[in-house]
């Protein structure tokens, strides 16, 4: 193996670019070369069409840092399989042998990670560096830590908000189908309550959990002020099942309805049984704060951070494991490995597994969710009891994010 190419796909975050130094770095150790193949896998199936690839040369690499979010490699929602060219696996093979490119360092999540799974099966040799900020799949995945920071951070931040104006603070975030930010972002933020997709919402629930400790905080304040946090994942689910989607704005790139709006549908169900609750026109009058037809209940208020929450800088640990998948990625396509995915590396132990069993979803633990409530945190569900049940660890403590 004389040549690399590196690869980053789906959504951006912390860390990627300790993906790509990592590899670089790795590679030349070994006398590799690693050239960037730009625009994920849109630039892996045009790759017979360019004619200069960047090299990841020593001073090319000093041009960017490892902690700054985004991916000096950039990124594109690309599903190779539904290309409609039915020789686009031959077109991709020549297009690396143009380059003289024996192996490709692919980061990405699970929908990115099945495309690598998909090259690897057709002949192309792969390794597969866990990237989403999601934390969804079986290993870590970088970007996962950097976002729940950023989660937290802003969360934090807007209860000054909250409490100068009395409003109920939501702040809506990623996670489609697992709420491993949401979860972990509101907790460092100590948010009131956090809505995640693992626990169907049963709003009548949820608002009587704000009534109840919202009203508390401002009667008991000496100038009556306070606020209630939420945190909502854009995946939370009605207490039937139902998602809360956009159905006008169709599919992505990868066949998911796009979702919309989960934060605002929070605000609308608390604020319309605020408005429709007599106790609280007698609280907001009791608390100084009524003014007949105009201010008659607290003002709810829904907060997108978007993209904020992928961008900017990354963690320390995101840009440590960051170096360590994208050398253990290199280290394994040097044993001829294809089509796993790097879980870590312990001490000089390179440690993987099969790209299909990595990719697969892996949920909020709900027995976790039972120890927070024990201490507070509403998660939109009737409170269930946390029964602990103990163990002597005699090896490795599980990690966090295990």
């Amino acid at each position: 193996m004389k040549k690399i190419g590196i690869i980053t796909s789906g959504g951006d975050c912390g860390g990627l670019n300790a993906v790509v130094k990592g590899t670089a770095y790795m590679a030349s150790t070994h006398n590799i070369e690693v050239f960037i193949i730009p625009n994920g896998y849109a630039g892996l199936y045009n790759l017979i069409d360019i004619e200069n690839l960047v090299n990841l040369s020593m001073d090319r690499l000093d041009r960017f840092a490892s902690n700054v979010a985004g991916s000096e490699a950039g990124h594109s929602r690309v599903k190779i399989k539904k290309i409609e060219d039915p020789d686009k696996y031959t077109r991709i093979k020549n297009g690396m042998k143009k380059h003289g490119i024996d192996g490709l360092v692919i980061s990405g999540g699970d929908d990115s990670g099945s495309v690598m799974v998909d090259l690897s099966k057709n002949g192309i040799q792969c390794i597969h560096a866990p990237k989403t900020m999601d934390l969804d799949l079986q290993t870590y995945s970088v970007g996962g830590d950097s976002t729940i920071n950023r989660i937290a951070q802003i969360v934090q931040d807007l209860k000054t908000t909250g409490r100068t104006h009395n409003r109920v603070m939501i702040t809506e975030v990623f996670g489609r189908y697992a709420g491993h930010t949401a979860f972990r972002g509101g907790i460092a933020a100590e948010a009131d309550c956090i809505l995640i997709p693992e626990v169907p919402v049963d709003w009548d629930e949820v608002y009587e959990r704000v009534k109840r400790r919202y009203c508390r905080r401002i009667v008991n304040s000496d100038v009556h002020a306070g606020t209630y946090t939420i945190v909502v994942a854009e995946g939370i689910k009605n207490a039937d099942g139902s998602e809360i989607v956009d159905e006008s704005a169709g599919l992505d790139a990868f066949g998911h309805k796009k979702l919309a709006g989960a934060g605002k549908f929070t605000a609308q169900q608390i604020s319309r049984r605020m408005k429709a609750d007599p106790d609280i026109k007698k609280f907001m009058k009791e608390t100084g704060q009524l003014v007949p037809g105009i201010y008659e209940a607290p003002e709810v208020r829904d907060v997108v951070p978007g993209h904020i929450v992928r961008s900017g800088m990354s963690s320390a640990y995101d840009v440590s494991f960051g170096w360590e998948a994208g050398a253990g990625a290199v280290l394994l396509l040097l044993e001829g490995k294809s089509g796993l995915t790097v879980a870590g590396i312990d001490g000089q132990e390179v440690q993987y597994m099969k790209s299909e069993d990595a990719i697969k979803q892996r949920y909020v633990d709900i027995g976790q969710i039972a120890l927070y409530e024990s201490l507070g945190i509403s998660f939109g569900r009737k409170v269930v009891p946390f029964k602990p049940s103990f163990r002597e660890i005699k090896d490795k403590i599980k990690r966090i994010y295990s």
